[in-house]
C-alpha cells in the first residue's frame, strides 16, 4: 500500500506541476514560456524520483509500469495497483487545476498541433528513448544510482523542449488522460494512451538486444 500511495502522490505532482506550469502560463501571458514548461517537467520527475525512488521506484507513468513488467524487473501482480494509482493521482491533480482555473479550456491536455499520425509516431519516439535511458539506469521498483534521477529528468525536458510545440511531449498515458477528462477534450486521447505504451514496450526487447552477455 506504500508503494501505491507513493505513486498517487508522485504522479500528482507530476500533473499538478507540469499541467499546471502550462495552465498558468496561458493565465499569466506566457510568462513561464515553453522552456519553463519542459523545466518544470523535467524537475518534478527528477525531484519525485529522488523523493519516492526507494519507495516505489516513482515510475509514475503506467506506459514505464507496463515497459518493466514486460522486462521481468516488476511483479505482475502489482501491475494493477500501480496504474490505478497513477491515474487517480493524475486526476486528483487535474480537478484541483481545474478548481484553481475554472475558466481555463485544456486544462494542460495534450492536443497535436498537426496530424494525429505524426503525433503518434513522436510520441511513440519519444517514449522509446525515455523507457530505454529508464530500464539503463533503474532496477524494477528501485530506482539505481545517485544519477538516475538526473538522467531520467534530463530526458524529459529535452523531449518536452522540442516535441512539446508539435505533439505535447507527454510519453505517458496517466498525463494525458487526467487533464483530457478534467477538460472533456477525450477527441485525441488514443494516441496517448496507445502510442506510449507501444514506445515503451519497443524499448524492452531493444534494450536486451543490446545488454544480452555472449560468451
Amino acid at each position: 500500500m506504500r508503494n501505491y500511495i507513493a505513486e498517487l502522490i508522485g504522479t500528482f505532482a507530476l500533473v499538478f506541476c507540469g499541467t499546471g506550469a502550462i495552465v498558468i502560463d496561458e493565465q499569466s501571458g506566457g510568462t513561464i514560456t515553453h522552456v519553463g514548461i519542459a523545466i518544470t517537467f523535467g524537475l518534478i520527475v527528477m525531484s519525485m524520483i529522488y523523493s519516492l525512488g526507494n519507495i516505489s521506484g516513482a515510475h509514475l507513468n503506467p506506459a514505464v509500469s507496463i515497459a518493466f513488467t514486460i522486462a521481468g524487473k516488476f511483479s505482475a501482480k502489482q501491475l494493477p495497483g500501480y496504474i490505478i494509482s497513477q491515474l487517480v493521482g493524475a486526476l486528483l491533480a487535474s480537478f484541483t487545476l481545474k478548481f484553481l482555473f475554472p475558466a481555463n479550456r485544456f486544462l494542460g491536455a495534450t492536443i497535436p498541433a498537426g496530424s494525429d499520425v505524426q503525433s503518434f509516431i513522436l510520441e511513440l519516439l519519444l517514449t522509446f528513448f525515455l523507457m530505454l535511458v529508464i530500464v539503463n539506469v533503474a532496477e524494477g521498483s528501485k530506482e539505481q544510482g545517485m544519477f538516475a534521477g538526473l538522467a531520467i529528468g534530463s530526458v524529459v525536458a529535452l523531449e518536452a523542449m522540442f516535441a512539446g510545440p508539435i505533439c505535447g511531449a507527454s510519453m505517458n498515458p496517466a498525463r494525458s488522460v487526467a487533464p483530457a477528462i478534467a477538460s472533456g477534450h477525450l477527441e485525441h486521447l488514443w494516441i496517448y494512451v496507445i502510442a506510449p505504451i507501444a514506445g515503451a514496450a519497443l524499448a524492452i526487447p531493444v534494450w536486451k538486444y543490446l545488454t544480452v552477455k555472449t560468451n
